[in-house]
């Protein structure tokens, strides 16, 4: 009896472990920090898209909203911690949150 308790509680110990090795916060994370040219590349696919139309309307309305727009498609994490509750506004230059953002990137 005492033997399959213990044989239950690792088989339940190593689901639980599988279970956490598996979930999005996890798997999101990359092994290999991402390049600069990684990066532009896709900075310039989340352009294309917001100028197709896929971000909405409200993403084409000024090229500060365009940005943030990039911003949040290029990593929708990052721009939640460092742009969601306070985005760029017309003509602002924040380089320190750029590079917050930055460094959040490469993480």
């Amino acid at each position: 009896m005492i033997a399959s308790t213990n044989c239950g509680k690792s088989v339940l110990v190593i689901v639980w472990a599988v279970f956490l090795l598996c979930s999005d916060e996890v798997l999101a994370k990359s092994r290999v920090p991402i390049a600069e040219a990684e990066i532009r590349q896709k900075k310039n696919d989340c352009y294309a898209d917001i100028e197709s139309g896929l971000w909405g309307q409200q993403c084409k309305s000024s090229i500060i909203a365009k940005e943030n727009c990039a911003l949040r498609c290029l990593s929708p994490v990052c721009y939640e911690l460092i742009y969601e509750s306070d985005p760029l506004e017309e003509g602002e230059k924040d380089y320190s949150r750029s590079s917050e953002y930055k460094y959040c990137m490469h993480r």
